[in-house]
């Protein structure tokens, strides 16, 4: 039976061995196997490894706008709201005193939603009821155009929900801009939707008796509608000429001509 000990205590014979021929072979020619020369990505003469070229920093992407669900006081938001309007007290309650915030609505506007940054709410009670949503937005200021994609999710925010684009229209009232649309069978008689943005606000407001919608309209800032370009008109000097071609001479008329 063989000795499991021994068997395992034998050293390997082959490394040791090689290594002693390549001794004496070495001995035997009288020198020392010149040095490989060093490729250039092998280590430096000092014995440490040559430092790798720094890595270029990638730019960091610009964050995106998420909603804001809390909705801090804005005062020069809230004193765009007149206190009376059309012989109607006008209640502006504290943000503090409604549930709303920038993000809730803001999800009616798509991107643009996502850059509302407070609200402030007001409202006319019964009889002439009038609610009204401002909201500032954060960044490039807002065109009323730029409003249009959104007209349909606006409605629905405040309960008009045929949520066809059709009924809007984009209107000129007192040479300013809003988008306009009328009563569903979800509404009240004679209810009246506008939406419109100008200088960083956005404003939706929805009520029953439109001269007061018009006159909070007016109380509030709006984008003037553009300005028609004049049709161009011939000057004086080219309408003469044309005319004085169409007129017979002086010498033709006293020649008989």
């Amino acid at each position: 039976m063989p000795n499991r000990r021994l068997a395992g205590a034998r050293a390997p014979i082959g490394v040791p061995a090689l290594l002693l021929v390549v001794a004496v072979v070495l001995a035997a020619c009288g020198g020392t196997p010149s040095a490989s020369p060093r490729s250039s990505g092998g280590p430096s003469a000092s014995g440490g490894t040559p430092a790798s070229p720094a890595a270029t920093p990638s730019p960091s992407p610009t964050p995106e706008p998420t909603p804001y669900y809390t909705n801090p006081p804005d005062a020069d938001l809230a004193a765009l709201i007149p206190a009376t309007v059309g012989g109607q007290t006008v209640t502006i309650p504290s943000p503090a005193d409604f549930s709303y915030t920038p993000g809730d609505i803001g999800e009616a506007y798509g991107d643009i939603g996502l850059r509302f940054r407070a609200l402030q709410v007001a409202y006319v009670p019964r009889p002439h009821a009038l609610s009204l949503f401002a909201m500032r937005v954060e960044g490039d200021p807002v065109t009323t155009e730029e409003l249009e994609p959104y007209l349909a999710g606006a409605g629905q925010y405040v309960g008009i929900h045929a949520l066809d684009r059709k009924p809007w229209e984009l209107k000129q009232i007192a040479g300013r801009l809003a988008w306009v649309r009328p009563e569903d069978n979800a509404t009240a008689a004679g209810t009246m939707i506008y939406t419109w943005a100008t200088d960083g606000y956005v404003f939706l407001m929805i009520g029953t008796d439109d001269a007061l919608n018009q006159a909070m309209f007016a109380a509030l800032p709006a984008q003037p509608a553009p300005t028609p370009t004049p049709r161009p008109s011939r000057s004086p000097a080219a309408s003469g000429s044309a005319a004085g071609s169409a007129a017979p001479s002086a010498e033709a008329t006293a020649s008989g001509g």
